[in-house]
C-alpha cells in the first residue's frame, strides 16, 4: 500500500515490504492471513495516512500460534540445544537485523512517527541486546550443588516453555528485544502480540528470524486487537511465561488473566516520574536535559519525568530557561530533516494529550507553555506543541499519566519536602535527583519510591542494572540484567539421601 505521501524518500526495501498487503502473521514458521478475513490499517502518525493492511488473528489463531510454540518447544530441539549451539542461531539472528538497521529503522519511523535517528538506534538496542543476552546464557552455571549434611543436593535451571509476549505501541521493535531477548537465550520459545497501532516491525522481525534460520515456531508473531488477540494470548493455558508492557489498566486485566491459569506474569506499566532539582544545579544545563527528555519521542515514554520539582530559590529562572527551550522545539514529520519533535502515535493519543490540557487549566493549573495542536505543513498528522504547567500537585495534570509532551512544574522548600512530593503519587517506575551534592543525591534518591533512581540524569538503561517498577508501575521482575535471565528458567531441586 504504502499510500503515505509519495517523494518521501522511502527505501526500495521498504516500499517492497509494504506492497505485499495485507501482511500476515508468522505462525510456526508460515505465513498465516487469519481464519476470519478481518483486516486493519495501519497509519503514518505524521500524515493521517495509511501504510499498509494487515491481517487480524482471531482467538483460534492464537491458539495454534501457542499450540506452535509449545511443538517448537518439545520437538524443535530448541530448549534442549547446548547455549552455544543456541547462541550461534540468535546471533544470526541479530546479524540480520544489523545488517537491515535502515530499513527496519524506516519501517519503525513511519509506523510509530518515530525520527529515522531515533528508530535506528532503538535497532541496534535490540541488536545489542540480543548478543547480551545470548552470551550471558552460555556462562551461567545453571546447575549448583547444595552443601546438605547427609544428602546430595543440587537445583538446576530448565526453559519454562512457551512464553507470551504483549507490546505497546510506543517502542515497538525496542521493547521486543528487551523481552524476547532472554526468553529465547534460556531456551523458551514466544507468542508475540504487537500493539495493533504499530505492528510492522514485528512482522518484519518475524520474517527476517525465518530466514535466518530460527527453527520454525520458536518466534511466532500474532498481529490482532488487544481484546481479541492479547486477552487470548493472556488467558491462554498453555502460556508457561507471560510478560505485558502497557497500561496499568490493561496491565491489571493481563494480571487477571494469568492468575486464573496461575501463570507468572511480569507485568512493565506506566508512570508518572519525578525529576527533583535542588538549588546548587547549573539551571540552564539541568533545562535543557529535563526539556530533551519530555520532547523525546513526543512524550510518549512510560518512565519520563513529567512531575519537575524544583527547589523554591531557582523557580522562577528555571521555569522561564525550560520555557524558552520548550517553545523553540521544532514540530515537524518524523522522516523529515531538521525535526525536533515528530507526531503523537494517533488521533485519540492526541486527544488524549489536549483533554488533560483542557483539564489541567480548568483545575487552576498555570499554563506556562499552553501547547495544544500543532500545524506542519503539507502533513496531516496528530501533532501536538510540548506544553508546561505548574502549580498544585492535586492538579489531574500532575497525577496522571498523559503519555505526551507535558510537563508539571512545582517548588519545594527542604529535602524532606521534595522525596515527600515525589513519593505522592500511585506510581512507581522511575525518578531522579538532579544536584551536584553527591551525599545528599544519595540519600534522596534512595528515599524515593520507585523500581528507579537515576542521579544527574534521566532515563537511563545500563544492561546489568534492573530496570523495573513497584506500586501501579508494575511487578514481577523488571528487565536488561542478569535476574531477567533467570526469570525464564524454572528451578528444580534434586535430592539423593545418602
Amino acid at each position: 500500500m504504502a499510500s503515505t505521501q509519495s517523494g518521501s524518500g522511502l527505501l526500495p526495501e521498504v516500499e517492497a515490504f509494504l506492497a505485499g498487503t495485507p501482511l500476515t502473521s508468522l505462525v510456526g514458521g508460515r505465513d498465516v492471513a487469519g481464519s476470519t478475513g478481518q483486516t486493519m490499517q495501519t497509519l503514518d502518525p505524521g500524515s493521517g495516512r495509511p501504510i499498509a493492511e494487515f491481517h487480524l488473528l482471531s482467538a483460534d489463531d492464537v491458539d495454534r500460534a501457542v499450540q506452535a510454540a509449545a511443538h517448537a518447544f518439545k520437538a524443535s530441539g530448541w530448549a534442549r540445544m547446548a547455549p552455544n549451539e543456541r547462541g550461534v542461531h540468535l546471533h544470526r539472528l541479530a546479524d540480520a537485523v544489523e545488517r537491515q538497521k535502515k530499513i527496519i529503522g524506516q519501517i519503525e519511523a513511519l509506523d510509530a512517527g518515530k525520527l529515522v535517528a531515533h528508530a535506528e538506534g532503538e535497532v541496534q538496542n535490540f541488536v545489542d541486546t540480543l548478543r547480551y543476552f545470548t552470551d550471558m546464557a552460555q556462562h551461567v552455571q545453571r546447575r549448583n550443588v547444595l552443601a546438605v549434611a547427609g544428602h546430595e543436593a543440587w537445583t538446576v535451571r530448565h526453559p519454562w516453555g512457551p512464553c507470551g509476549f504483549i507490546f505497546p505501541w510506543n517502542f515497538p521493535f525496542l521493547l521486543v528485544g528487551w523481552g524476547i531477548s532472554p526468553a529465547l537465550a534460556a531456551g523458551n520459545t514466544v507468542v508475540v502480540k504487537p500493539a495493533e497501532d504499530t505492528p510492522l516491525s514485528a512482522i518484519y522481525l518475524g520474517r527476517l528470524a525465518r530466514e535466518a534460520g530460527i527453527p520454525d515456531g520458536v518466534i511466532n508473531i500474532v498481529v490482532g486487537t488487544g481484546q481479541v488477540a492479547g486477552a487470548a494470548l493472556s488467558g491462554h493455558p498453555g502460556i508457561k511465561r507471560m510478560s505485558f508492557t502497557g497500561s496499568p489498566e490493561v496491565g491489571r486485566l493481563v494480571g487477571e488473566a494469568c492468575g486464573r491459569n496461575l501463570v507468572p506474569a511480569k507485568l512493565e506499566l506506566g508512570g508518572k516520574g519525578a525529576a527533583v532539582v535542588f538549588e546548587d544545579v547549573d539551571v540552564p544545563q539541568i533545562a535543557q536535559k529535563l526539556v530533551h527528555a519530555i520532547t523525546f519521542h513526543c512524550g510518549q515514554v512510560c518512565c519520563d519525568a513529567t512531575r519537575w520539582l524544583v527547589h523554591e530559590s531557582i523557580a522562577r529562572q528555571f521555569i522561564d530557561e525550560c520555557a524558552g527551550r520548550m517553545e523553540a522545539v521544532k514540530v515537524g514529520y518524523q522522516l523529515a530533516g531538521g525535526t525536533a519533535m515528530g507526531p503523537v502515535v494517533n488521533a485519540r493519543q492526541r486527544e488524549r494529550v489536549l483533554s488533560y490540557l483542557r483539564k489541567g487549566q480548568e483545575e487552576g493549573a498555570e499554563m506556562v507553555v499552553p501547547g495544544g495542536p500543532a500545524s506542519v505543513p503539507g502533513h496531516d498528522g496528530f501533532y501536538v506543541k510540548p506544553a508546561l504547567l505548574s502549580g498544585s500537585l492535586d492538579n489531574i495534570a500532575a497525577r496522571d499519566e498523559i503519555f505526551g509532551p507535558v510537563a508539571y512544574i512545582a517548588t519545594f522548600a527542604t529535602e524532606d519536602e521534595a522525596v515527600a512530593m515525589a513519593n505522592d503519587t500511585e506510581y512507581g517506575l522511575a525518578n531522579s535527583v538532579w544536584t551536584t551534592d553527591i551525599g545528599r543525591a544519595g540519600r534522596v534518591a534512595e528515599s524515593m519510591v520507585a523500581g528507579n533512581s537515576w542521579i544527574n540524569a534521566h532515563n537511563v538503561f545500563l544492561r546489568g542494572v534492573p530496570y523495573g517498577g513497584v506500586n501501579k508501575s508494575g511487578m514481577g521482575g523488571g528487565v536488561n540484567s542478569i535476574e531477567t535471565l533467570f526469570d525464564y528458567w524454572r528451578s528444580q531441586s534434586v535430592v539423593r539421601q545418602l
